[in-house]
């Protein structure tokens, strides 16, 4: 049964980059002065850049696949597994770790049972570290998505995190 299931999303995702790349050829042009947009545009529509879609870029652009993918693993704002729906980013800037973020972020780890690039078996959530987010005033910061949460304390942590698992939920049914 799971072996069903997991071909069928297989396919499912082929015929969802078929029909990207479709779109997409008729966005651009195929020049090799496109890679970098031609990335972004896939990784915007898949949440991230599979192999399959690395390869069809470097068809389409004319370039080797070592040019493609070497570009794509040279940029930090490519990623190249899928992310949850609710990307948590705590920050492990120094006046971040001195106010607790590490402790945050071993609490939000043990609680959504994921280590920094995981994605939960549910998809709902990705944990990931951030160097600095420039906002030290508000320390410790975690970012969800495009909300910042400063002067964080670890429980508000984890129930920020069970009030968005409710809501999430909440959507779905």
């Amino acid at each position: 049964m799971e072996q069903a299931i997991y071909e069928e999303l297989a396919v499912e995702s082929r015929l969802e980059i078929e029909g990207l790349f479709n779109e997409i050829g008729k966005e651009f042009k195929g020049r090799a002065d496109e890679l970098i947009p031609m990335l972004q545009r896939v990784q915007r529509a898949l949440g991230f850049l599979p192999e399959q879609a690395l390869l069809e870029i470097a068809r389409l652009t004319r370039l080797s696949t070592a040019r493609v993918f070497g570009t794509a693993t040279f940029y930090a704002q490519f990623r190249f597994q899928p992310v949850g729906r609710n990307v948590i980013r705590v920050c492990r800037g120094t006046a971040c770790h001195v106010k607790g973020s590490d402790r945050i972020l071993e609490d939000i780890k043990g609680h959504l049972q994921v280590a920094p690039g995981q994605m939960t078996r549910d998809g709902l959530f990705t944990i990931e570290t951030v160097a600095c987010f420039g906002s030290c005033a508000l320390a410790p910061i975690m970012v969800v998505n495009d909300s910042v949460y400063g002067s964080l304390k670890r429980s508000r942590a984890l129930k920020l995190l069970d009030e968005i698992r409710v809501r999430e939920e909440g959507l779905l049914m």
